[in-house]
């Protein structure tokens, strides 16, 4: 397995992870609260398994702790879309579907892979994706088909964050598949949501780019300036 999938594994679950741990104590009720920190969590943890695994691959040294907090900027491989401001709760929903339907076709896929540690991982982040989806799914239709407010926000969402979904599906060198094998059924699953929530499915859209090589937006800097600086001021450091 490339080691370099394995970290844009991990720093897509860890990026997500972290923004939906700035949530925690702000969410709109207590119920919806604890359930994006939980989902927080859960990404957190995959973000280990897959760091620990990559760590193990490379054998110089590294840890989960090194590649998490003393890898730079330009090295991290998590695609755009993950690392965008929360904004309202429409946009961190909606961040969410999108991602956490595309995790469920990729982890569903390697967990039926030869490599049985990757696959072990994937298995155990499959049972917490599918929740993630069904919370998100759930949320969509919610915002999408309630109040007037609420859609309007979810349009806003949908014009901010559209364009950050073409690169989950755009094939980089490290990549052991083609990631538009998976593109049917996550357009579909779009389309069966955004119909049943009212919402319209956007067409002939520009498509960020650059992520998954390292190319970020102004916004990852920020991320891991809070997430790095303890083992960056305390360097060594350790519980």
């Amino acid at each position: 397995m490339h080691v370099e999938f394995l970290l844009h594994l991990a720093d897509s679950a860890l990026v997500l992870g972290h923004r939906n741990s700035e949530w925690c104590g702000h969410g709109p009720v207590l119920e919806q609260d604890i359930a994006i920190t939980n989902i927080s969590l859960d990404l957190i943890g995959q973000a280990r398994n897959f760091y620990q695994y990559a760590a193990v691959l490379r054998n110089d040294g590294s840890t989960e702790d090194s590649l998490a907090y003393l890898r730079d900027v330009r090295e991290f491989r998590n695609p755009l879309l993950v690392e965008q401001p929360n904004g309202d709760w429409a946009h961190t929903i909606l961040r969410q579907f999108f991602m956490s339907n595309f995790q469920y076709e990729l982890y569903r896929w390697l967990a039926a892979q030869e490599d049985e540690q990757l696959a072990a991982i994937c298995n155990k982040a499959l049972k917490e994706v599918t929740y993630h989806l069904r919370w998100s799914s759930e949320w969509v239709i919610r915002l999408g088909d309630g109040t007037e407010e609420s859609k309007q926000r979810m349009l806003r969402a949908i014009d901010d964050l559209w364009t950050f979904t073409g690169e989950l599906f755009t094939r980089v060198p490290y990549e052991p598949m083609d990631p538009a094998m998976f593109s049917n059924n996550y357009q579909q699953r779009i389309t069966e949501i955004f119909t049943e929530a009212t919402l319209p499915v956007p067409s002939d859209v520009y498509f960020q780019q650059g992520g998954k090589t390292g190319l970020h937006s102004e916004h990852l800097g920020f991320v891991l300036a809070e997430m790095q600086f303890m083992q960056r001021a305390y360097p060594g450091a350790s519980w």
